[in-house]
């Protein structure tokens, strides 16, 4: 993994941390935890996926997916 694919994941774990924070008032470890214990962040690492070059919001929307669901779309 390239230093650039690094900072692109760490900046995309932290904006969806921050909108879990935001949005569902919890406390960011809280949020990290979701995040870092979650089948997108499995996904995200996966960079055959591509989903780490993705928008923060497009991957927020299947992050609440997942929540609310227990599964990616």
């Amino acid at each position: 993994m390239t230093d650039e694919t690094s900072f692109l994941i760490d900046s995309l774990v932290e904006q969806l941390a921050s909108k879990l924070v935001e949005d569902y008032e919890i406390s960011v470890p809280q949020a990290l935890e979701l995040v870092y214990n979650s089948q997108l962040y499995e996904k995200i690492m996966d960079l055959e996926t591509g989903l780490y070059y993705q928008s923060a919001k497009y991957n927020y929307e299947l992050l609440r997916h997942e929540i609310k669901y227990g599964k990616i779309a």
